[in-house]
């Protein structure tokens, strides 16, 4: 299909202050968890006590917290504590041809120190709304004396699952039940328990970037904006063969680029005479 693109008028620019977020410091890290404590439900308890078949269905990370605070005697730097919420679906053979699927949550805790700069200024937004019978009559204070903490992960991938007595958990538990937040909670079906009977360990790999930000504002160059001539296509229930013939043959997926003996991707099955080894010749 035709891309619906915006237009611009080159001759129209202008200077223009946006307000955003400045990425200070970032970091990637790729972490390993080995034996992580998973609490499980009643029903999960019962299960691994009848068996120890045991296997991981899928992964899903279902809430982060983030804590950040100063770092002592090194101005503008910050420390980051992160503490992941993973919600885990297992699946256990219990007798021959029954497979019982049920839930637990393992948390874990991750450690970072980034630098952040210094900010002593407090930010009031307008835009604050607060609702109820006895409203305040004062803005939202925003400070930003400590800069914003983001991180960007994908669900983790799981390496091993294991059940073990009490006596041999050499595990890792950053926390208890009590100090799981109610959402997370909510997120499982049925409740957690934390009995003293088997316990069930997994080992997560993450990979994870985390950024440290504050607001900035900035000076960019800017062109007018046009309202495009293409009208919006939309799907008819009558006829979905007709939208879907106007859409480009995805050949990239189908060809994807050649590798010659040199190990250089070439544009076309016949390189030219002269091409050499070496992809950088």
């Amino acid at each position: 299909m035709p891309d619906n693109r915006n237009c611009s008028n080159p001759c129209q620019k202008e200077n223009i202050c946006i307000d955003t977020y400045r990425v200070l410091d970032s970091c990637r890290d790729k972490d390993c968890y080995e034996n992580v404590k998973v609490y499980l439900t009643d029903f999960g308890e019962e299960i691994i006590e009848r068996t120890s078949v045991i296997r991981a269905k899928c992964a899903k990370i279902v809430c982060a917290h983030i804590d950040i605070n100063d770092v002592p005697f090194n101005r503008g730097f910050y420390q980051l504590n992160i503490k992941m919420y993973v919600k885990i679906i297992f699946e256990a053979c219990v007798c021959p041809g029954n497979i019982q699927e049920f839930e637990g949550l393992a948390v874990v805790e991750k450690k970072v120190i980034l630098f952040g700069s210094e900010g002593n200024v407090n930010v009031f937004k307008s835009e604050y709304t607060d609702s109820g019978f006895c409203k305040s009559a004062c803005s939202k204070n925003n400070s930003v004396s400590q800069p914003i903490a983001v991180l960007e992960t994908v669900d983790p991938v799981i390496l091993n699952v294991k059940v073990a007595e009490p006596r041999e958990c050499n595990c890792m538990c950053v926390c208890c039940i009590d100090d799981i937040p109610d959402t997370v909670l909510n997120s499982v079906n049925g409740n957690l328990c934390d009995k003293d009977d088997k316990v069930l360990l997994v080992s997560l790999g993450f990979f994870s970037i985390v950024k440290i930000e504050r607001p900035a504002q900035l000076v960019v160059s800017a062109m007018e904006y046009n309202i495009p001539d293409k009208e919006c296509v939309t799907a008819s229930e009558d006829d979905p063969c007709t939208l879907f013939r106007a859409m480009s043959f995805p050949v990239n997926e189908f060809s994807p680029p050649l590798i010659n003996t040199c190990g250089c991707s070439v544009p076309s099955p016949k390189p030219p005479k002269d091409h050499r080894c070496g992809c950088g010749n």
